[in-house]
């Protein structure tokens, strides 16, 4: 087994073990989401962390780790009979982003269920992460279904398995870890709240804190063992004040002081629910443990504030996580003045601060430092003038996004579960039954009971069961949404800046944004000016690195539309090799102008006719203005094998029936 990187040994980043050595004290705590760039020790604290925690006692041979003092009544593998255990070390048990939610929750083996009426049941790694550590890597990756189904398990310490009537429930209390990177995606607001602190990570730029890093990473990649050993002093004092936190934290008291300016504290902010006040309680009341304290300050307070607000302050997809700490300041000496208990005056001394920079820090030293420095800028203000040539102009504001026309791919695809085009997936609707490939994890009763019933005089049935084999057994078809790749492909050239349409046309795109992400695409971005096209943006599934790109994008020069649809074919050739079960959207957003080059209109047909000849679903958004139109962009949509729409026939509610016409043309195309 490889030794763990110390704990004590990370350098910097004391919001981040902060965090996790609170929900050590006090798992009720909810857990910590850290959010930052690769390459920041998130992985590596998580790891570290499970070497600190005390042992667990358990019922030998339980495979729900029970606690003998306390054994779970409803565990499958009860009634357990009293006993002194035995002791082995916590847990840390990683779920993968590709598993599945058998493997998650675990299986209930249906056959033996019907046949013999027997609860046969493969634990899941909820199971195994019962009083221990469930770290999440790139939690933001994971279907959604199953981070519902995580965070629930979380959020109640059970798990619930159901399958065609039969039922298991098994105890599920852990400490759950999710790490993230903000460039591929973000999580729902509503899976945000779930999580009880977050923190911001990101990498030192001061040039010794980097040489420390580098200089500790590389002596203990040369000897491990010897490294862990120079700091087992510094881990074991770690290891004892998490213990005595623990004996502590009960007697831990929060008084109505505490209690008014976390009140007054989650009002000021405007977080939705109650959940954040619960959370910023627990988290002060195991701040005052962790500093050896039975009263919970004012800084105690503040720190919970940083570390359970932030990501509860997102008010829409493309808001960064953030908090205003002068705000924060002023509401807690507002709510304080206005009590006096004497239990946040915050003098007393907070405590010694933890080995290796894990104590309560000083109030200047919160995580989020006065805001993200991940915030986008605001629309308009980021785009400089490129020197490309004197009539480029600089980025334009967009407009005010709405809510969009549904666009769906026609047919029905596998793609990965989402919100937009039907698909065959493991959630949804039933629509019928086949034999199973591989394990069966949706059984179809109807049709297995039909299978079975001619056959049981021959299996010499004579009591009130039916008699059930394996190939009786029908898996459900069922069908329900997928998220599909949305590239835009989006003209910048002179011509779209004409009569301000830039604003309107980025509004627009920001509108089609927000509909991918409520409906978990993918989304790239291909611009195209003056001679070439760019992909400004690589498939992604962070919608909000699209809408910072849109932002900064210039305008000017030339319309090299063949180009722009060149460029973005390849960009699908490219995707379909990386994710061939995602189906794509291609939105291109131009007034159908093309420009440039010998024979620009005859080029751009051509290209578009690459799409019509692959079947891949298209939507042209019209951006032609004025009294005189050309109708360029509706002859481009007929070559694209496609329909076109107009910047106000793109909204929810103009006129109805846009996605009937982007299937009706798909389906003309394939007849």
């Amino acid at each position: 087994m490889t030794t763990p990187f110390p704990f004590t040994a990370v350098v910097g980043q004391d919001d981040l073990r902060l965090a996790l050595l609170l929900n050590a004290v006090s798992p009720a705590v909810g857990g910590v989401l850290v959010r930052g760039e690769k390459g920041t020790a998130k992985s590596t604290a998580v790891r570290a962390l499970s070497a600190l925690l005390p042992e667990v006692a358990v019922v030998p041979g339980c495979r729900f780790s029970c606690d003998p003092a306390a054994p779970d009544p409803a565990c499958p593998d009860g009634p357990h009979e009293p006993g002194p255990g035995a002791r082995r070390a916590a847990r840390m048990v990683e779920l993968p982003v590709g598993a599945s939610e058998d493997r998650l929750v675990g299986a209930l083996d249906i056959e033996r269920a019907l046949a013999e009426g027997v609860k046969a049941f493969e634990p899941g790694l909820l199971a195994d992460a019962h009083r221990g550590i469930l770290y999440v890597d790139e939690v933001n990756l994971l279907h959604d279904h199953l981070v519902d189904l995580l965070l629930d398990a979380a959020a109640m310490g059970s798990s619930y398995v159901e399958r065609e009537g039969v039922s298991v429930r098994h105890a599920a209390r852990f400490l759950l870890v999710g790490t993230m990177n903000p460039e591929e995606g973000e999580l729902r607001p509503q899976l945000l709240d779930r999580f009880g602190l977050t923190v911001e990570v990101a990498a030192s730029r001061e040039p010794d804190q980097r040489v420390e890093v580098v200089r500790r990473r590389l002596a203990y990649d040369d000897d491990p063992d010897g490294f862990a050993a120079r700091w087992a002093a510094e881990e074991a004092a770690v290891r004892q004040r998490i213990a005595a936190a623990r004996e502590l934290l009960p007697r831990v008291r929060l008084g109505d002081g505490a209690l008014r300016q976390i009140a007054a504290t989650c009002a000021a902010f405007e977080v939705d629910g109650m959940r954040a006040d619960i959370v910023m309680a627990r988290t002060a009341t195991a701040l005052a443990a962790w500093a050896g304290r039975t009263d919970v300050l004012a800084e105690d307070v503040r720190q919970a504030a940083l570390l359970a607000l932030p990501h509860r302050r997102r008010r829409n997809p493309f808001d960064a996580p953030g908090l205003d700490e002068d705000k924060l300041d002023e509401t807690l000496e507002q709510s304080a003045g206005q009590d006096g208990d004497g239990d946040g005056d915050g003098d007393d001394d907070p405590g010694p601060g933890g080995p290796g920079g894990g104590g309560v820090p000083e109030p200047e030293d919160g995580p989020q430092g006065g805001g993200d420095t991940a915030a986008r800028p605001e629309a308009g203000e980021g785009g400089e003038p490129q020197a490309a040539g004197s009539r480029e102009q600089s980025a334009a504001r967009a407009a005010e996004p709405f809510r969009t026309k549904a666009l769906s791919v026609p047919g029905i695809g596998e793609g990965a579960a989402g919100r937009r085009s039907r698909a065959r997936t493991e959630h949804g609707r039933t629509t019928g039954a086949r034999r199973p490939r591989g394990a069966l994890t949706k059984l179809h009763l109807a049709a297995t009971v039909r299978a079975a019933a001619p056959h049981q005089r021959a299996r010499g049935r004579s009591g009130p069961g039916l008699v059930v084999r394996r190939d009786d057994l029908r898996q459900a078809v069922r069908e329900g949404r997928e998220g599909n790749l949305v590239l835009f492909v989006v003209d910048a050239s002179g011509s779209m800046a004409a009569r301000q349409r830039m604003g309107a046309v980025k509004g627009a795109v920001l509108s089609l944004l927000l509909d991918a992400y409520q409906r978990r695409d993918k989304v790239g971005l291909v611009t195209f000016r003056g001679s070439a096209a760019e992909v400004a943006l690589p498939p992604t599934s962070s919608v909000d690195a699209a809408a910072v790109r849109l932002e900064s994008l210039p305008t000017g020069g030339r319309t090299p539309l063949a180009a722009g649809l060149l460029k973005a074919h390849e960009v699908l050739r490219v995707e379909r090799l990386r994710d061939p079960a995602r189906r794509a959207l291609v939105v291109v957003v131009t007034d159908g102008r093309a420009t440039g080059g010998p024979e620009p209109v005859a080029l751009a047909g051509r290209a578009a006719r690459l799409f019509a000849a692959e079947a891949v679903a298209s939507v042209v958004v019209d951006c032609e203005s004025g009294p005189v139109r050309l109708g360029l962009a509706g002859r481009l949509a007929g070559e694209l094998g496609g329909t076109a729409v107009t910047l106000d026939e793109l909204r929810a509610d103009s006129i109805a029936g846009l996605v009937r016409d982007v299937q009706g043309n798909s389906s003309r195309r394939a007849a």
